[in-house]
């Protein structure tokens, strides 16, 4: 599914193209969108999420890939609520998964890596859902300085992650600062 009009939130401008081919809206200017995932969004979500972790998760294994798919596939995708983020030509090129305040699931195709869609996803769940947690794994060192860069504290760590694998997680509240 494509983010058209009616199903789809402001472009929001960024300064790098996702794709030097692609013509910017307004002069200098290129375009994501976030739109609520449907039903049919979720095989090339399914598809953004492996090779965002083949990727970045060098920790894991092909044996593990492969019992996470049918997790990610039927549990996650279908029991969170999950947010698409599309390119400047209504592509899919991430999602996000948050279960209340807690950010379950951020992965962003790697051919779309360090070009503020990440960034502009957590803003957009803050204005959801306020302040955020989210665990991470400590073997992922680009997504714990990911988290930790855009305010995130480290609040916990446990030794192994939710299915009981020895991946470690760190467990991250956002560092908000009172105003006086």
């Amino acid at each position: 599914m494509r983010c058209s009009p009616n199903n789809s939130f402001k472009p929001t401008p960024l300064r790098r193209p996702l794709n030097s081919n692609v013509k910017p809206h307004i002069k200098g200017h290129w375009y994501m969108k976030i739109r609520k995932a449907q039903l049919e969004d979720h095989q090339t979500l399914l598809a953004i999420w492996e090779q965002s972790v083949r990727a970045s998760h060098d920790f894991l294994s092909e044996q593990d890939i492969q019992l996470l798919i049918p997790m990610v596939r039927d549990q996650a995708l279908p029991g969170l609520e999950v947010w698409v983020l599309c390119d400047e030509s209504s592509a899919p090129i991430g999602f996000m998964g948050l279960d209340n305040n807690k950010l379950e699931a951020l992965f962003i195709s790697p051919t779309s890596f360090r070009r503020g869609g990440g960034k502009l996803m957590l803003e957009y769940a803050r204005k959801l859902k306020g302040e955020l947690q989210v665990d991470v794994n400590e073997q992922n060192p680009s997504a714990v300085a990911f988290y930790l860069s855009n305010g995130f504290v480290v609040a916990g760590r446990s030794p192994t992650d939710s299915q009981g694998l020895p991946f470690p997680l760190l467990h991250l509240n956002e560092a908000f600062v009172q105003q006086k």
